[in-house]
């Protein structure tokens, strides 16, 4: 379902996604109320839901939608402004999966390119993981209510898993985050228990665009009480603080490891920022004393640079499936054999921090 007040916006989405045969819009609506109303009698699996619309915004609308359809994903949309990307913000610490930016006028095409490819891709992980947790198609079916959406087989076996490699016995000197998709919500869930720690500096690279990591970084410092930045070419790394990739810049730290450099080298995996050069930097200035933990994120970025991670005798951490949002990024390191440990969120937290202040024997 889309929803937005504006009938260009609707439009240019709708025709987005359908462009793609696995992508039907069942429902495209100018205001959050009648989104509720909407859902309430149509099956949706994900709802891509503008932050300004009257009647009722976007962030209004979120416990509503979520009353209806507690698993349906949330995908906001706003523009790039420091105020749309803290209502973003608030409206994920609210429940919703994922931002993402709106074309302007002022784009160019390879903007607006880009827009569908992150839309599409947004939206076909969400609405996959919809499904295997049992999404509102199910129960909405399972109530006899008319489904405009044909249903599909979804299993919801638990994958197997490569053995856990054994955790190296090392005081880490470096931790390094990456996340995506569902990031922020796991994010302040884990960083928590680090407040008041005296941690090995934290690198953190979050796909999220510029303004919204800046919004990201704040959050994290209010909310869990750790020290953290949004980095700027030349900041120094520090320990006991959280050093937040900027949005559209890759992040890496100098081979002493001493300092942190931003650059606009090419997207990997499709992104900028990107994990896979800012676990090469860690491995290249800390060798074996590099801890990684690859949290919830669509793709797989970041499967490349644990492989160094663990060559190098390195740990890497990732979340289970269970409680990630997407299971791309963590699933792809952990299926590939890369993990010591793939834990619940809830239990990430205190694994990383009993790490993370380790000293060495």
């Amino acid at each position: 379902m889309i929803a937005d007040d504006s009938a260009v916006i609707r439009g240019l989405t709708t025709r987005a996604l359908e462009a793609e045969p696995d992508i039907e819009v069942v429902a495209s609506v100018p205001d959050g109320r009648m989104a509720v109303a909407q859902l309430e009698r149509t099956v949706v699996d994900v709802i891509v839901l503008d932050v300004e619309m009257p009647n009722m915004d976007g962030l209004t609308a979120i416990p509503h939608l979520l009353k209806v359809a507690p698993l349906v994903k949330i995908v906001m949309s706003s523009t790039l402004t420091v105020k749309n990307a803290e209502t973003s913000m608030k409206a994920m610490q609210a429940g919703a999966a994922d931002c993402l930016p709106k074309p302007t006028a002022t784009r160019d095409m390879l903007g607006a390119a880009d827009f569908n490819r992150m839309l599409v891709e947004k939206v076909r992980s969400l609405g996959q993981a919809a499904q295997r947790g049992g999404s509102r198609a199910r129960t909405v079916a399972a109530r006899g209510t008319p489904s405009t959406v044909p249903m599909r087989p979804v299993s919801t076996l638990p994958r197997a898993l490569p053995p856990a490699r054994p955790m190296p016995v090392m005081a880490p000197k470096i931790i390094a985050i990456g996340s995506s998709t569902g990031g922020p919500q796991a994010l302040f869930e884990v960083l928590k228990h680090l407040a008041g720690t005296d941690c090995p500096p934290i690198m953190l690279t979050q796909h999220m665009p510029p303004t919204f990591t800046t919004i990201l970084a704040d959050h994290i410092q209010r909310q869990c009480g750790i020290p953290t930045i949004e980095v700027q070419d030349g900041t120094p790394l520090q320990r006991g603080r959280v050093h937040v990739a900027p949005g559209d810049f890759h992040m890496t730290v100098s081979s002493d490891g001493g300092t942190l450099h931003i650059d606009k080298n090419p997207p990997e995996n499709f992104c900028r920022p990107a994990v896979d050069p800012m676990l090469r930097s860690v491995v290249a200035a800390f060798g074996p004393r590099v801890l990684t933990l690859i949290l919830t994120g669509m793709g797989s970025d970041g499967l490349k640079g644990c492989g160094k991670v663990v060559e190098s005798g390195g740990a890497v951490l990732a979340q289970d499936e269970a409680t990630s949002v997407v299971w791309g990024m963590p699933g792809a390191v952990a299926t590939a054999g890369l993990c010591s440990a793939v834990l619940p969120l809830t239990e990430i937290g205190p694994r990383l921090k009993a790490l993370a202040t380790a000293r060495a024997a």
